[in-house]
């Protein structure tokens, strides 16, 4: 320990390592130009913005916009639309990447391993445009496969993809078939550093393995499990634009428009820049909110939380 007179100054340390923070300026400079700089844009959401006008001349209206969203006719709904798929989104999606992860923790064989978390992955990299197009094949009522099977079996045809009560189901299960195997690497990477000399020891004392898997390797991944619990309600209300509006159709509107959609065909095609910036923000101030309280329950339970 340095005596007190001879101890680093914070210029010290940074001139000693130098290179360490010349390393961190393009993480820095990528925040500062691709996410923080943009962020005053949302002061468009207190104004009338007009183009023409320019940002800082379109006139100030206050909370116009927010007022006219909550009083909107609309909003009871696009909130439960979106708080529906968000709610099966968390109860269906999150835990799988979990339990994948854990599966594929216990193969031994290590090409069949291999394989399979290939094959997991794949799904992530198609569009969601091939995946809507994919689950069109598979569920059209002309010449659909599962259709067929219905038929084949004597039952009769659903149209799935223009109905209220298979849309949630649908769209659920693109995200779980798409983004699951992707959401497993984290785990795995979770599960790497768990030290074997514990499961070994676990083993002499006559441990299965399913008391291996509760006693040992759910509690070396429950922080991250936790961490990205936290995350994931940052962006709670976020559904995705692009797989609702490709299912989106005039027989499951009801229950498919989501604030995303809303944005584009209301804010967007329209012209309302100021009022979409208004929802958009509304969504942001939601998953703040969130992530507080989910952070703050976190560290209430000895977790150690994201901040």
């Amino acid at each position: 320990m340095f005596p007190a007179s001879r101890a680093p100054t914070l210029l010290g340390r940074m001139v000693r390592n130098r290179w360490l923070y010349f390393m961190l300026l393009p993480g820095l400079l990528y925040f500062l130009l691709f996410k923080y700089w943009p962020m005053y844009g949302i002061l468009i959401a207190f104004k009338d913005y007009q183009p023409f006008l320019g940002f800082w001349d379109s006139p100030f209206v206050g909370l116009k916009h927010f007022e006219r969203l909550f009083n909107d006719p609309n909003f009871i709904v696009l909130f439960r639309n979106t708080l529906v798929l968000a709610m099966l989104n968390i109860l269906f999606f999150f835990p799988l990447p979990i339990v994948i992860a854990l599966m594929l923790n216990e193969l031994r064989h290590h090409l069949f391993k291999r394989t399979i978390q290939t094959l997991v992955y794949i799904p992530h990299f198609m569009s969601w445009v091939v995946v809507v197009g994919i689950a069109y094949i598979f569920l059209t009522t002309e010449g659909g496969i599962v259709n067929d099977l219905l038929v084949y079996f004597g039952w009769e045809k659903i149209n799935f993809l223009a109905s209220n009560e298979w849309f949630r189901t649908i769209v659920t299960a693109e995200v779980i078939w798409k983004e699951t195997g992707w959401g497993t690497i984290i785990f795995l990477a979770a599960l790497s550093g768990v030290d074997p000399q514990l499961y070994e020891a676990a083993r002499m004392d006559g441990a299965n393995r399913l008391r291996q898997l509760w006693h040992i390797t759910l509690p070396a991944i429950r922080s991250t499990i936790i961490i990205l619990l936290i995350l994931r309600l940052g962006n709670f209300l976020d559904t995705g634009f692009e797989q609702i509006f490709l299912m989106l159709n005039a027989m499951n509107r009801e229950v498919g428009e989501v604030f995303d959609t809303y944005v584009y065909s209301v804010g967007i095609s329209q012209g309302q820049y100021s009022f979409s910036t208004a929802v958009g923000l509304f969504k942001s101030l939601i998953g703040l909110v969130l992530v507080v309280v989910a952070n703050h329950l976190a560290k209430r339970f000895g977790e150690e939380g994201i901040y």
